[in-house]
């Protein structure tokens, strides 16, 4: 039996994978599962995507090491497309690099700042990768709980002077997973003053950027001034052009804080493969020709879910952006009991709400990544055991 590094016996369970197993044994059992659990979409890339990628892999060019950071031409569509969505310029050499999806650069993102007993700001509930990171480069959480009666905002002015003062890093994602609670241009300032005057690092995912409804535009924090002083954002092409497997994204804005990405990344990996990348200017060239169809698909299975839950006797706010419904459990369960429940008996597979950090306790979170059809069946099934 080998031992395991201290650091691993101190992370939790994956979320994701614990809900996997689970899913696994009742599929075993002959059940019909609907998987409303992961976020990962049920759409096909866009064929202009799908066809780009297949013209770069026929290029004996692309089939050698890529570039650490990113190839030009990607870096420069990434450029471009930050200044005319959200009016931010930025530098493609020193200010954007290519990530092997989001989620890469978020967990190295804390191995490049934090050093051993650092505090990093992290809220909760949040994505669980914000948490780990910190743990792998040895730092400390301090946790910034989300309630409802803030909207789901962490309150900068609660943290205790010496924690903020101490404090490296801090995590924001807004358009949020799990909440789906957005933020403002008045908190984007505030957290910009709050950084200056404590020496922080702002790191906001903006990964939920391009799925939003009913003519909300989610916008960016390095829109606001003095932001690219003190933040980075990342992004990806997963959930905006359905392409989760292919491992695609990026992080744009303070040229020290891209650099120190870098830095470790050029340790670690050795970048994208090109042909992928090429994919990526393509799609973010043509962002405007695929994405209103997947917000329209997106609106209607919220409106389905927000309508269905509603008549089931649950409490439920349709959401402004992501694909995720947030939605508190009926008493007297837990978010577990009620998550278990409802695989058990209805063969609805959902997300505890606690899984994302204990503020998430008592709620679950359903992403919207199943045809309309099955979110039907899904309401039905619920509706049948009754709540």
């Amino acid at each position: 039996m080998f031992k395991l590094a201290e650091r691993i016996k101190q992370l939790p369970p994956y979320l994701f994978k614990e809900i996997d197993q689970k899913k696994k044994e009742i599929a075993a059992k002959g059940v019909d599962i609907i998987d409303l659990g992961i976020g990962d979409p049920d759409l096909p890339t866009p064929p202009n995507i799908i066809e780009a990628m297949v013209q770069a892999v026929r290029e004996p060019a692309n089939h050698h090491y890529p570039s650490y950071s990113g190839m030009e031409d990607f870096k420069i569509a990434i450029a471009k497309w930050y200044e005319t969505r959200f009016s931010v310029k930025l530098d493609p050499a020193s200010e954007v690099i290519a990530l092997i999806g989001a989620k890469e650069g978020i967990a190295n993102f804390s191995l490049a700042f934090l050093n051993p007993g650092d505090y990093a700001l992290i809220p909760a509930p949040a994505y669980p990768v914000y948490n780990s990171g910190t743990h792998f480069a040895g730092g400390r959480p301090y946790v910034l709980p989300l309630y409802k009666e803030n909207n789901f905002l962490p309150d900068l002015a609660s943290i205790p002077d010496e924690i903020a003062h101490t404090a490296t890093i801090l995590w924001l994602n807004y358009p949020n997973n799990p909440t789906a609670a957005v933020a403002d241009r008045h908190f984007f300032e505030d957290v910009v003053t709050f950084a200056h005057t404590y020496h922080i690092i702002v790191c906001n995912d903006l990964t939920y950027s391009e799925i939003a409804f009913d003519g909300y535009k989610p916008m960016s924090l390095l829109e606001i001034k003095g932001a690219k002083d003190i933040g980075i954002e990342f992004h990806s092409l997963s959930k905006t052009f359905n392409m989760t497997g292919w491992r695609i994204g990026f992080a744009v804005g303070n040229s020290d804080a891209i650099n120190g990405l870098g830095a470790i990344k050029s340790n670690i990996d050795s970048g994208i493969f090109q042909a992928i990348q090429v994919a990526g200017v393509e799609a973010l060239r043509a962002v405007e020709e695929s994405s209103p169809a997947i917000r329209k698909i997106y609106t209607r299975r919220r409106d389905i879910m927000v309508s269905g839950l509603r008549d089931t006797g649950f409490t439920v706010s349709p959401s402004k952006a992501t694909f995720y419904l947030w939605v508190p459990v009926p008493d007297p369960y837990t978010s577990v009991d009620f998550t278990t429940r409802l695989l058990e008996e209805a063969g609805v597979v959902v997300t505890p709400g606690n899984g994302f950090g204990d503020p998430g306790e008592g709620y679950i979170r359903l992403a919207l990544t199943k045809d309309e059809s099955r979110l039907i069946e899904a309401i039905e099934r619920i509706k049948n055991i009754g709540i």
